[in-house]
């Protein structure tokens, strides 16, 4: 069998067409107008000759046949003909070709599953970037996985006991639904749309809506983790806020109507761009900066909520430490003052932990090494877990690493051995005052939660 007899003449569609330079429905329109000027060169072809059954007077031959991308002249028998890999379907690289195979007897060859003829375009894919983009995708969508399970053990943790209500513990919970349906509509996102070609390629309307839905999201996620930020800066910082109700009303409002506005405008602008209205819209678009600002912002601010809060931790902490100094010379001791500095790097660390809770990570993921370089292959993995993981490490840090729901379970096994009162592990059942938050930021916090629970 010959290696190269010919190439797909000009009825195959250009390599050099790419998916981020048309639409849907003008590509529909070109195929079929590519489809019907190869069938008519056929009959031109074998007009002078018994075309039909391949043979002609110099031998058996392959007819001319179009195969829904490319458009393959008649190839002598035991060849192979190449054409270019088509560039409008994603993942193929256009500077390379596929191949057909005519068989001795004068025919295409057949796939040996579907019996159908096959062309083979395997080599248009760049495998090594392919298993690489699989591999990381299997890394988000393991990430995205464990966390959906450890928020919803939250969630259920949360609602189970009663005596955990607050207002700190009610924003925790919309922070953690919107986790949830982010990362699992991000799960879907992959397995329909994105390790689809065939979607992309026909790219129908419920696929964009999948779009739109995700990216909502996604936009009430970061919005809801600026929530937390704020209400964690108002128990710091301002200390006359005194209504939480509504201050409540004013988060549901903003995390949940707030990424309307943005999206709408996305979703607007998006669908009367033909240059974009195409693929699913998972190709980056212009229209992207509208929902990318109101995210931004949304960080930058989380960053100055934290950053104030660690200065005013330390600025009191400094303040009782002038206070016990002059208890410890009184003394003769340094243990207060040990003492003092043990806190201050408590609550150093605590601050440090709401790092994940406000997103603030996402401020170094927009710095990407340029691509195929070594330090991208280490940013694509580091980015995946990070993002990934970020639901399973806020419910470890506020659920399950949380003192006070670590002292309820604590009652409650207490409770089940019938503990008498007299144990020092023993309280009341209907006793619920919190501990020292988990993050360890405020006082106020816990003063708060314990006048909810007693209303």
């Amino acid at each position: 069998m010959s290696r190269v007899t010919n190439r797909a003449d000009n009825g195959s569609v250009d390599g050099t067409l790419s998916t981020k330079n048309i639409t849907n429905e003008w590509l529909q329109h070109l195929l079929h107008q590519r489809e019907k000027d190869c069938m008519e060169n056929y009959v031109l072809v074998g007009s002078d000759s018994s075309s039909e059954n391949g043979t002609f007077s110099q031998g058996l031959v392959c007819p001319r046949v179009w195969d829904g991308w490319n458009c393959w002249n008649q190839t002598a028998a035991g060849s192979i003909a190449f054409a270019p890999c088509p560039g409008f379907v994603p993942g193929f690289v256009p500077t390379k070709y596929g191949h057909k195979t005519c068989l001795n007897d004068g025919t295409w060859f057949r796939h040996v599953l579907t019996n159908n003829i096959w062309s083979n375009y395997t080599n248009c894919v760049d495998m090594a970037d392919l298993q690489w983009r699989r591999m990381v995708i299997t890394l988000y969508e393991s990430g995205y996985l464990i966390s959906v399970c450890a928020l919803i053990i939250s969630l259920v943790i949360f609602y189970s006991f009663k005596c955990l209500e607050c207002t700190r513990v009610r924003i925790h919970k919309h922070l953690f639904v919107s986790f949830i349906i982010s990362n699992m509509l991000w799960m879907a996102f992959y397995r329909l749309v994105v390790d689809s070609p065939g979607v992309l390629i026909r790219s129908p309307n419920w696929c964009k809506v999948l779009h739109i839905v995700v990216h909502y999201f996604m936009v009430a996620n970061y919005f809801w983790m600026f929530c937390e930020g704020f209400y964690l800066h108002t128990l710091l910082v301002l200390a006359f806020i005194r209504s939480d109700s509504s201050l409540l009303k004013g988060f549901y409002i903003f995390g949940w109507g707030g990424p309307l506005i943005p999206i709408l405008l996305y979703v607007y602008y998006r669908a009367n761009d033909d240059d974009k209205n195409h693929a699913c819209w998972v190709d980056e678009s212009g229209w992207n900066y509208i929902l990318s600002i109101p995210v931004c912002v949304s960080l930058v601010l989380s960053l100055a909520f934290l950053i104030n809060i660690l200065r005013v931790l330390v600025r009191k902490l400094k303040d009782n430490q002038r206070n016990f100094t002059n208890v410890c010379r009184r003394n003769s001791s340094v243990g207060a003052i040990t003492d003092n500095h043990l806190s201050l790097r408590k609550a150093v660390r605590a601050t440090l932990i709401l790092i994940p809770l406000l997103g603030l990570h996402y401020l170094l993921i927009p710095f990407r090494p340029n691509q195929g370089s070594p330090e991208a292959y280490i940013y694509d993995v580091v980015s995946a877990a990070v993002a990934s993981l970020q639901g399973f490490c806020v419910s470890l840090l506020f659920c399950f690493c949380n003192s006070e729901v670590l002292m309820v379970f604590r009652r409650k096994f207490c409770h089940r051995n019938r503990h008498t009162p007299k144990s020092p592990t023993f309280q009341p059942e209907n006793s619920c005052a919190p501990t020292s938050m988990s993050i360890m930021v405020s006082r106020k916090a816990s003063a708060l939660c314990t006048e909810e629970q007693q209303m």
